[in-house]
């Protein structure tokens, strides 16, 4: 297979460093449509059930058990799901690392059997990610056309009926956004250029994601606002939660990136939670100390990847047990985003807390050495 293909024969599955969604879980997917009788709205893949199943996990009746992608309030995503399956479009709000682009891959996985039709919100993003773009050698050769328009991610969900992603939306500037609104609100996008429009057919719907913690964010106007249910995900509520969250993530990575390591010893990802638990909040897990919190958000995401850094760590320059060492400098790393304000805030957490808490003698040393 060429570096073009699809790359969805079954031994190139096997060389791809990210599969998607729909590729990784597809035996979960084809287990739920095998028992999924309930209603499906138009062009879905799976009912709401099922898709609701396939996110939060649970066994099925023919005893098959599929894995949950999502561990927290099982409401939101009934939520997120129910409003897919109305006109509204959805938006995924919440501080960077809730695992939104997550959420969002896994419901355009699950509903659609698709989560490749994808708009990345950056500053540089144009009317064209959103709406359509034209072949500029054919365009001056033939002049508009069908054959000359290049189709967005955006265009093939309306014409397929399917669902587009948007990431990052308050990334992109606002006269882009607001490209957005005859799109949600009318279900159509005119082509000027050719005296036509594309109709969006049943089963479309967008899902954006964004976060309020980004420099230069966009502030989405109250006319897209109006258009979009919006569901806040939040941090893990328990430290329970979020430990077993990080301990599911770094599993998967570490088989997916080969890592030939130990699993990671539960006490430690317990302490790298706790450190990123307690300066979030600003306080110890007992309540007793207050703390002063980085700038940096730290997040589920930062402690999956502290530990996945770890474990390689460990596994190409130790003996492939994953221990404090390993773990000193990628949790330095994320913390101290700011080389004065965060270092600061570090070594306080270090002298107040990890010193004086019990069995953390070997943490407070090997990160005194990487500062």
């Amino acid at each position: 297979m060429s570096a073009l293909g699809n790359g969805h024969g079954g031994g190139a599955l096997t060389a791809i460093l990210r599969r998607h969604a729909e590729e990784q879980y597809a035996e979960e997917l084809a287990e739920l449509a095998k028992v999924d009788d309930r209603q499906r709205p138009p062009n879905w893949r799976l009912s709401p059930w099922a898709v609701r199943t396939y996110l939060l996990g649970g066994t099925l009746a023919s005893g098959f058990a599929v894995s949950p992608k999502y561990i927290g309030n099982a409401r939101l995503i009934e939520i997120a799901v129910a409003t897919l399956a109305t006109d509204r479009a959805l938006l995924l709000y919440g501080i960077p690392g809730t695992a939104k682009s997550w959420v969002s891959e896994h419901l355009a996985a699950a509903v659609a059997g698709d989560s490749t039709l994808l708009i990345q919100g950056t500053a540089g993003t144009d009317e064209t990610a959103i709406r359509y773009g034209w072949n500029y050698a054919r365009l001056l050769a033939d002049g508009p056309s069908v054959a000359a328009l290049v189709v967005s991610p955006m265009l093939r969900a309306m014409e397929t009926g399917s669902i587009v992603r948007i990431e990052e939306l308050t990334r992109i500037s606002a006269e882009v956004q607001d490209t957005l609104i005859t799109i949600l609100s009318e279900k159509t996008l005119p082509v000027p250029e050719l005296n036509s429009e594309v109709q969006a057919r049943k089963g479309f719907n967008v899902i954006a994601t964004a976060n309020n913690r980004d420099k230069g964010v966009n502030e989405l106007s109250s006319a897209l606002t109006r258009r979009f249910n919006t569901v806040v995900l939040p941090t893990p509520a328990t430290i329970e939660e979020e430990i077993n969250i990080v301990e599911r993530r770094v599993a998967q990575l570490g088989r997916a990136l080969e890592l030939p390591a130990e699993k990671p010893a539960l006490a430690e990802i317990r302490r790298v939670v706790t450190i990123f638990r307690e300066l979030r909040e600003g306080v110890t897990a007992d309540g007793r100390t207050k703390l002063k919190s980085p700038s940096g958000t730290l997040s589920a995401a930062e402690a999956i990847s502290v530990v996945t850094g770890g474990l390689a760590s460990a596994a190409y320059f130790g003996d492939g047990t994953l221990r404090t060492p390993d773990l000193a400098a990628g949790i330095t790393g994320a913390i101290v985003k700011d080389p004065v304000q965060d270092r600061v805030v570090w070594l306080e957490y270090l002298q107040t807390v990890a010193k004086e808490r019990n069995g953390w003698k070997d943490l407070y040393r090997s990160c005194q050495e990487v500062l």
